[in-house]
């Protein structure tokens, strides 16, 4: 365990603010590469992986055989939640998250060197199931952390939506690092980028990865868990613990992320399969659509973070889910036009309503549960909800428009992901402006002035 005492951590109010600062720009940088890593899976898969691990299928078959891998990726993100969510509540948050970068880092590497059918047949689609695994498990310990890392060294009750909705952040940057390099390379003449330009973005991840733990090492481990260590407050079995406590807590969370996390997966990546074979669109505008969307989210998801410190985590969210399930129609009305403009259009549109769950979500998860089982329960209920939500919906929006030739039932689709949100958030407590330092089973938060 982690001797918090064995260091001098009575910090002034400018070093606290300097640790603060620290720790934003750790957990910001680092959740941005290790979605830079996951995300541009989700890319290579409508654009490259089927065609290079299964030559022998149709477009749509192998189409779906490529997110059948992708959604592996969503399986083992529990499963880091829980692996790494015990040892973020028992050794700390810091060692925690450089572990999940190295093991983000190296599996994304080797990706680079996989070869395709062509060369050991069925074994190329093998060895890619078996990194997206552990990228999995990786992304999955991630997230619990980079919310704490920035949630637990807030100042004040008022500010923890907005500082931790830049780990939030980290998601769409990480998503424009991987597009952005795709277009880069993609414009390589002839069959080079399907032939080996893809593999240059995947080896390029080895170079964030040094730079990410570069920063992760020169932090210090966050006040609220220096506290439980001072206080010998450490839950011994902090998986058990949550899960006997707090199972309601973790459902909710869970179904929750239904409305923000299926539709985003929808926007950028089955989009991609669907905009290149059905709507004939050049890939390059597609990938401009989804850069200059994120750019939007620089913006978007920060300022969702702040107002839900100025009106409430739920309020917030719930409006955010509702704009989700009309947006759905919106987006597929225009995308469905097939005239280039309108999509351009869409896909700036398409992460606004989702960001306005994503921002304030953070804080919502992980002030739902106690301090000493925060990473473990927020980890595991973030996560679960890839197995539900985010894995699911390349498929289903394959699957349905396979079966119904438009983008109208996946529309619908998205509309009742937003009502199953809206319900699950309703059963989650508001903890916005008070205290989440204090154990809630030992006393229940107190209302503190900002």
């Amino acid at each position: 365990m982690v001797a918090a005492t064995d260091v001098n951590y009575a910090l002034t109010p400018d070093q606290h603010t300097r640790e603060l600062r620290r720790a934003l720009v750790a957990a910001t940088v680092g959740t941005t590469i290790e979605w830079y890593d996951f995300l541009l899976y989700s890319t290579m898969a409508g654009l490259v992986f089927g065609k290079l691990f299964f030559p022998n299928e149709s477009a749509l078959t192998a189409t779906l055989n490529a997110f059948a891998i992708y959604f592996v990726g969503f399986v083992a993100r529990p499963i880091g939640a829980f692996i790494f969510g015990h040892y973020g509540d028992r050794v700390g948050r810091k060692s925690t998250l450089i572990v999940t970068l190295v093991l983000m880092g190296v599996s994304t590497f080797l990706v680079a060197f996989l070869p395709g059918y062509a060369s050991i047949g069925v074994w190329g689609a093998v060895l890619l199931t078996i990194l997206r695994l552990i990228q999995g498990i990786g992304v999955g310990g991630e997230w619990g952390g980079s919310v704490l890392l920035t949630l637990e060294w807030a100042r004040h009750n008022r500010e923890r939506g907005f500082l931790s909705s830049w780990p939030q952040f980290g998601g769409p940057a990480g998503l424009f690092l991987a597009n952005l390099a795709v277009l880069i390379f993609s414009r390589m003449s002839g069959d080079a980028f399907l032939a080996w330009g893809w593999r240059i973005p995947f080896a390029l991840s080895i170079i964030l990865v040094a730079i990410g733990l570069w920063i992760r090492l020169r932090i210090l481990e966050t006040p609220v868990f220096r506290k439980l260590v001072a206080e010998q407050k450490i839950e011994r079995a902090p998986i058990i613990e949550v899960c006997r406590k707090a199972p309601g807590a973790i459902i909710a969370g869970m179904l929750a992320r239904t409305s923000e996390q299926g539709p985003f997966y929808i926007f950028t990546a089955f989009i991609f399969a669907y905009g290149t074979t059905t709507l004939h669109a050049p890939r390059d505008l597609l990938l401009a659509g989804v850069l200059v969307a994120v750019c939007v989210s620089a913006f978007t998801i920060p300022f969702s973070g702040w107002l839900s410190d100025q009106i409430g985590r739920k309020k917030m969210y719930m409006i955010g889910c509702a704009t989700m399930g009309v947006f759905g129609f919106i987006y597929f009305g225009l995308i469905d036009t097939g005239s280039y403009v309108l999509i351009f259009i869409a896909m700036v549109l398409s992460l606004i309503p989702h960001d306005m769950q994503y921002g304030p979500q953070a804080a919502l998860i992980a002030e739902s549960f106690t301090p000493r089982l925060r990473y473990s329960g927020a980890s595991i209920s973030y996560q679960l909800a890839s197995i539900t939500a985010g894995g699911p919906a390349p498929l289903i929006a394959t699957a349905l428009f396979a079966a119904y030739r438009s983008g109208t039932p996946i529309a619908i689709y998205i509309a009742i992901t937003a009502i199953i949100s809206i319900i699950a958030t309703a059963f989650l407590k508001d903890y916005a402006g008070q205290d989440i330092s204090a154990e809630y089973d030992a006393e229940p938060p107190v209302k503190r002035a900002a």
